[in-house]
């Protein structure tokens, strides 16, 4: 059980303002440098939660700690937050490259620090236990697929069944709340059947819906190959990482496209589609090939939308969430960028229909199932 935090500090006032802090939520450990904190490491890695490290002591400073924690490997184990003044901005940047999640100025704001430390230790749980289903997946995928080849009748259902779990795996790397993706189905699904009724010269049938509702389940599958330092960075994405963050788009598709030989082909087409083109947009702003109009396949069109609604009213780590009213207009007023307006038009006639889906409290599965979505 990781319920420890380690203060790294040559100041004992330093460490004692932290240790006020913390101690009615974690248990302590110190180290007065860098030296000390890799022992402490070493002999309590199984139990560390997070670790709060000074950058400027004796014998071993915080960047070198860094640097030796980044070549054995050990930032993938627990947050490192980073205790600074006002800090140099080369040297902050050179700690978030080494894949520190934070820093914390001095002098230190109890509330701030706490609420830091408990949230990002709260996503790296999340993301242990990630890994850990993603690891068993992969085995039980293996073995899915025979199964499959031997029971082709059953291979749509099976296949939807599979992409809801590996969905809601992908959910645990998510900076979302982990309804997003129940939430992206039912407002696709929603959204779907007023475009078939309303703009029938796109060709959606029932059918086609129950695909493409399905598929937006791995719409963020890219991400688990997105390094958990960029993923889960608190500050503004450098040009270069924010490039890497999109490439989210091209690496589902690549992961859809390796594993879609033993499932159903159309289910498969409307995976790909929205995997890459769901942050395309209609006057060709978007990525990752700035494709604009109708050339956006209509299934990644719908998803546009109903990912960017659902983010909008979640909390994430790094914003508080919209209203329902001011998230509905929001899209409406091309804030979030520009959308088909015929999509916008059916998504301003699906308001009464979200709004049940997404009122605080209300039983989401209940409210999917009158939408006559599969959860």
């Amino acid at each position: 059980m990781r319920d420890t935090v380690l203060i790294v500090d040559d100041q004992s006032s330093n460490r004692e303002s932290l240790i006020e802090i913390l101690k009615n939520d974690y248990k302590i450990k110190e180290a007065v440098n860098g030296i000390e904190a890799l022992e402490v490491i070493s002999k309590n890695r199984e139990s560390i939660a997070a670790m709060l490290l000074d950058l400027v002591m004796p014998k071993m400073g915080g960047q070198e700690v860094l640097a030796k924690m980044s070549g054995a490997g050990l930032m993938e184990d627990f947050p490192v937050l980073v205790s600074a003044g006002e800090g140099n901005p080369d040297v902050l940047k050179k700690c978030f490259e080494y894949g520190i999640c934070d820093f914390v100025k001095k002098p230190y704001e109890d509330d701030l620090v706490l609420e830091k430390v408990k949230k990002l230790d709260s996503f790296y749980q999340s993301r242990r236990e990630s890994n850990d289903k993603l690891r068993k997946f992969a085995k039980v995928l293996q073995n899915q697929n025979k199964i499959l080849e031997q029971k082709a009748r059953q291979q749509k259902s099976d296949n939807i069944s599979l992409m809801d779990s590996l969905g809601t795996i992908v959910e645990y790397r998510n900076t979302e709340n982990h309804e997003h993706i129940k939430r992206v189905k039912a407002f696709t699904k929603i959204l779907a059947t007023h475009m078939m009724k309303e703009f029938p010269e796109y060709e959606l049938t029932e059918e086609k819906i129950d695909q493409i509702t399905a598929a937006s389940a791995l719409h963020d599958i890219g991400k688990i190959m997105i390094p958990d330092n960029i993923l889960f960075k608190p500050g503004k994405y450098t040009s270069e990482e924010f490039d890497y963050m999109k490439s989210h788009t091209i690496r589902g598709y690549d992961i859809i496209a390796q594993i879609a030989d033993n499932w159903d082909k159309e289910l498969m087409d409307y995976c790909k589609q929205i995997a890459r083109s769901h942050h395309e947009k209609f006057d060709g702003r978007g990525y990752p090939e700035n494709i604009k109009g109708d050339k956006i396949p209509i299934a990644a069109q719908i998803v546009s939308v109903t990912d960017c609604f659902e983010a909008l009213i979640s909390e994430s780590l790094y914003k508080k969430a919209y209203s329902f009213d001011a998230a509905f207009q929001m899209i409406l007023n091309g804030d979030c960028g520009a959308f088909n307006p015929k999509l916008i038009e059916a998504f301003r006639n699906s308001r009464g229909e979200f709004h049940d889906i997404a009122s605080e409290g209300a039983p989401i599965e209940d409210a999917m199932e009158e939408a006559n979505v599969q959860v």
